[in-house]
């Protein structure tokens, strides 16, 4: 058994995929070709937006967007402690500060409450707050009504970090539509991943849009060899835009098998571990379907587990406030986060996973009894 089993997939869509892979190298426009702009539109339709910019990676996407917002030296940033560290880690590449506050431990997201004390915090500390990164964690969307209210309120752009949420929603509005601007990935182990690297950014300004245009291709003004500001080298290759195309077609049957796969899981295993919780209105893109156990330590846990054959993953080991590289920016306390670095885990999720493996899955945790 694989925790994601981008086999699985492959088995499924091969031949479809192998066309479009022949059809690129028959053009042989591999970079920023006619499907990296079909692919643009069929994005931006899909999650509801005016604007799709694709680009190199997921974490490009991000830094791409604090560029184009115009944060930099002297501007901070507010953002969740619970993520992985390329949230993080392009706020000091921009050369702005990051301040990290804590999350809600039903559903792992950054916490309204928590992030206006955050804010409050960092001016009395003498900082200039601009931005807010919220992020869709383990394929749920964060609060962005309340996150929205409070970036009004205070005067803060809002970007939506939507790397895990994309094929989420809050109330029939689509994951990569929040806030000023949004991104995502498509590394290969997200909800819809391409055969390599890959990102895009969502935004319904034009102005921005234009920016991003022009910041992932070095800074380029009319054309190539004309550059009106500093860029990145961040496009998306055509190859992947070929791929991207063909398994959005899919996603969202793979959006229900995912569905069906945690709603099977919560039902049956709610005694043994604290669930993942979805508030109503909200749909989980389920990137990840992650638990802390009741009973017995996660290492346990893990162990028996893989015992049986079957593969966990942990989400996340170390909060970014306590990351070596981030533990000299400021911070307010983050007592959920590090509670929940020790605890949690996750168990296999992908669009492929069918009722019977699930089943055996839940069986066997049933039947553990793990010190």
């Amino acid at each position: 058994m694989q925790f994601i089993d981008l086999q699985a997939q492959l088995a499924h869509i091969r031949p479809a995929i192998d066309a479009r892979i022949a059809k690129v190298l028959d053009h042989g426009k591999f970079i920023m070709g006619p499907e990296v702009f079909e692919l643009e539109k069929k994005l931006a339709e899909y999650v509801g937006i005016k604007h799709c910019i694709s680009c190199a990676n997921g974490t490009d996407a991000l830094q791409l967007s604090l560029m184009a917002l115009d944060i930099g030296p002297g501007d901070t940033v507010i953002t969740t402690a619970f993520s992985f560290f390329s949230t993080a880690e392009v706020i000091p590449l921009v050369g702005a500060t990051p301040y990290f506050v804590d999350i809600i431990p039903s559903t792992y997201n950054i916490c309204p409450e928590a992030l206006q004390a955050g804010i409050h915090n960092a001016r009395k500390q003498g900082l200039k707050p601009k931005a807010v990164i919220a992020v869709d964690m383990f394929g749920l969307p964060a609060n962005y009504p309340e996150i929205q209210a409070i970036c009004d309120k205070e005067g803060l752009y809002l970007i939506e970090d939507a790397a895990q949420g994309f094929g989420g929603s809050i109330n029939g509005q689509n994951a990569g539509s929040f806030g000023d601007i949004a991104t995502t990935s498509f590394f290969p182990a997200k909800p819809l991943g391409c055969y390599g690297d890959g990102g895009a950014i969502f935004t319904d300004s034009d102005e921005l849009a234009t920016l991003c245009e022009s910041l992932r291709v070095h800074g380029k003004g009319e054309h190539k060899y004309q550059n009106m500001r500093i860029g990145l080298n961040s496009r998306l290759d055509t190859i992947q835009a070929a791929i991207l195309l063909e398994k959005l077609g899919h996603f969202p049957q793979e959006l229900i098998q995912r569905q069906k796969a945690a709603t099977h899981y919560s039902t049956e295993l709610a005694a043994v571990f604290v669930t993942p919780a979805i508030p109503e209105g909200y749909q989980s893109s389920w990137a990840q379907y992650t638990v802390t156990p009741k009973k017995g330590k996660r290492d346990n846990w893990m162990s028996s587990l893989k015992k049986a054959g079957i593969p966990t993953a942990v989400y996340y080991p170390i909060g970014l406030n306590k990351q070596v590289a981030l533990q000299h920016y400021p911070s307010d306390p983050t007592p959920i986060t590090e509670r929940l670095c020790e605890q949690v885990f996750s168990l296999p999720m992908h669009g492929y996973l069918d009722h019977q493996q699930v089943d055996n899955i839940i069986n066997i945790i049933n039947a553990t009894n793990p010190i």
